[in-house]
């Protein structure tokens, strides 16, 4: 059996144990005791660990699949000669460059130096990264913000920013007129211009020599995990609550350059959401966007929307069983996001429905890493800086629906 679908059974068979201990203290007409209180928590942190590691095992697989597509035909048990060649140019590299990062440049011979060296820098030089180590460090952080994939995503390499057209207002309608006529004039038609200015986002990594030079320590994949990290949850952030000052305008954030308040639907009490809520952020959504539009939920929002039931005593939600495909609510797709709201109160967003392929996301610069040697001498410390510059924001606000509280 596929493992990702055992694990997805499994999921569901606690999702169940937990509605049992739910339904028997309802049938008991009585609240959970303490003891049903405590288990019932811990049967839903298993399942939330759960999804965590569901989706790790598919992104797993699926780039299992990837790399294995990628390889191409092994023919006499032996890559083509050209793959032998790329193979071993970039084994080369990633070699000189894993030694680079263990001793520094001092450590490397002429060959690999050249195979490294990107520029002089006065005082005191750096070497870029191969480019098997950047793309794979971009790799992880799409993998670990929800929003990139499903975005737009454009390259800005020469301006410095990217301008959008918009139509602001559209023309009305037709005239029915008579065969001569022309219908009256329309001058209502206005255009305007959205611009997207990729702002500078850098973190520093510190680590010791001692770990550096170990055999057992792999430094790059050390490296790229921490930093592939610290991006992914900030740029998540970003995305969802940013200001769009100096950082990207985040899809809570209510403004007419982004989603304004008019495309806030009421989802339930000043305390909870109902189904019939939920229903109207649905049909407060075109159909047109429906195809490719998701449920975006803090967890602790899909925990309470779990716990809804119909008018037979039926639950409304309903856990995905099969291998890669998300658990679905009134028929889309759920996404959980730690950085969407979750302050349950009067007036606060708790969630979207949305066509995210409307976010744009604009990259100004790939990641860039660079060595510092001498500024941690003293405690015997090399540190990493990783650099990107990135804007993104919202550009159709009717492909979004937010879900606030009443």
């Amino acid at each position: 059996m596929d493992k990702a679908l055992e694990m997805r059974q499994k999921r569901a068979t606690l999702v169940k144990v937990a509605r049992d201990l739910l339904e028997r203290a309802e049938t008991e007409k009585r609240g959970l005791s303490v003891e049903e209180e405590q288990q019932y928590k811990k049967i839903m942190d298993d399942v939330e660990e759960s999804r965590k590691a569901i989706e790790r095992e598919e992104r797993q697989q699926n780039l299992e699949r990837e790399m294995t597509s990628s390889q191409g035909t092994i023919i006499g048990g032996k890559e083509p000669v050209g793959d032998e060649s790329r193979a071993s140019e970039q084994e080369e590299t990633r070699a000189a460059f894993n030694k680079f990062l263990r001793g520094g440049v001092s450590i490397l011979n002429i060959a690999e130096t050249r195979r490294l060296q990107a520029g002089v820098d006065t005082l005191g030089g750096y070497l870029v990264a191969p480019q098997q180590f950047v793309t794979q460090l971009i790799q992880a952080v799409d993998d670990m913000v929800f929003l990139r994939p499903l975005a737009t995503k454009y390259a800005v390499e020469r301006a410095e920013s990217l301008g959008v057209p918009t139509l602001d207002r559209d023309i009305s309608d037709a005239d029915w007129t008579s065969e001569l006529a022309t219908g009256m004039e329309d001058t209502a038609m206005t255009l305007g211009r959205r611009e997207f200015r990729p702002w500078p986002l850098a973190k520093r990594v510190r680590i010791s020599n001692k770990l550096l030079r170990q055999a057992a320590i792999d430094p790059e994949a050390l490296v790229r995990s921490r930093l592939a990290y610290r991006f992914a949850i900030t740029e998540e952030r970003a995305y969802l609550t940013g200001n769009g000052v100096n950082q990207p305008l985040g899809l809570f954030t209510a403004t007419p350059m982004g989603v304004s308040i008019a495309r806030d639907v009421v989802a339930g009490t000043a305390t909870d959401l109902t189904m019939d809520g939920l229903t109207r952020v649905k049909y407060a959504l075109k159909m047109q966007y429906w195809p490719r539009a998701r449920w975006l939920l803090h967890r602790s929002a899909v925990e309470r929307i779990a716990l809804l039931k119909d008018a037979q005593g039926q639950y409304l939600w309903r856990e995905s069983t099969r291998a890669g495909e998300p658990d679905r609510l009134l028929g889309f797709p759920v996404m959980m996001s730690e950085f969407v709201p979750s302050v349950f109160a009067a007036g606060q967003y708790v969630g979207m429905l949305a066509d995210f392929s409307h976010y744009w996301i604009v990259d100004a610069l790939d990641m860039q890493i660079q060595r510092l040697v001498e500024l941690y001498a003293e405690t015997n410390q090399v540190g990493f800086i990783a650099r990107r510059e990135l804007d993104g924001a919202p550009i159709l606000e009717e492909a979004f629906v937010r879900v606030r509280l009443a």
